[in-house]
């Protein structure tokens, strides 16, 4: 039912860069380390709901599931669409398995304009122009759908779904590399056409597996 996925992590010198300080997606900024993404195949959503509540049933009471974590944006969230930098190179099946160097999650509220309105001009206009001569290869979009009613009591859904769009920017290399450049203002970028609010932007890098690398530079 998953055919990709991948892990990201925030050490302390990009939690640094999160913004904005008001965001109603992480409170303190710096909550939320890791950021795990997947892709589940077209039309298995309701197969994987099932599989992943009976696992979690199942392997709770044997103390496999880690609960001592908190879950700060957590969300099976419906594909709207993807822009590109080149017309050549990696398109979005591939964005978990091409070695891109590092990720930027961005939360967008629509205000004023339903959430439709807001991804038309976010696709059409927005994330073309930051996209052009960055070192960022393209941007996904997406918007969160409820949990289902027997999800685990360490999850739940925040305020907002209706008007809310997620964004994954994957860059070539270190989103720290490209942070004044292009990720920096996104949300004075988005403010000024009275579409939307940005509720953060936030960079991570790919874990690297089998190893314990950044664990020690989390906090």
């Amino acid at each position: 039912m998953r055919f990709a996925g991948r892990r990201w992590v925030a050490p302390r010198d990009l939690q640094r860069l999160r913004y904005p300080a008001d965001s109603a997606i992480a409170q303190p900024l710096n909550s939320g380390c890791y950021l795990s993404i997947y892709w589940i195949t077209e039309g298995r959503y309701d197969d994987h709901i099932r599989w992943t509540v009976a696992t979690n049933q199942r392997l709770g009471p044997d103390g496999r599931v880690y609960n001592d974590r908190t879950h700060v944006y957590t969300a099976f969230q419906a594909y709207d669409g993807c822009v590109y930098r080149d017309a050549e190179g990696p398109r979005d099946i591939h964005a978990l398995d091409y070695p891109f160097g590092g990720l930027v999650l961005e939360v967008v509220d629509a205000v004023g304009v339903d959430r439709d309105a807001l991804w038309s001009w976010l696709r059409d206009e927005h994330v073309p122009d930051v996209l052009r001569g960055s070192g960022a290869a393209m941007c996904l979009a997406f918007h969160p759908m409820p949990l289902p009613t027997d999800r685990q009591s360490f999850v739940h859904d925040l305020p907002g779904l209706d008007r809310r769009l997620t964004l994954l920017w994957f860059t070539d290399g270190s989103p720290v590399d490209e942070w004044d450049r292009t990720f920096a203002g996104l949300d004075d970028a988005v403010a000024k056409d009275d579409r939307g609010k940005v509720e953060l932007v936030a960079p991570f890098v790919p874990t690297v597996p089998g190893t314990e690398r950044y664990v020690d530079e989390l906090r």
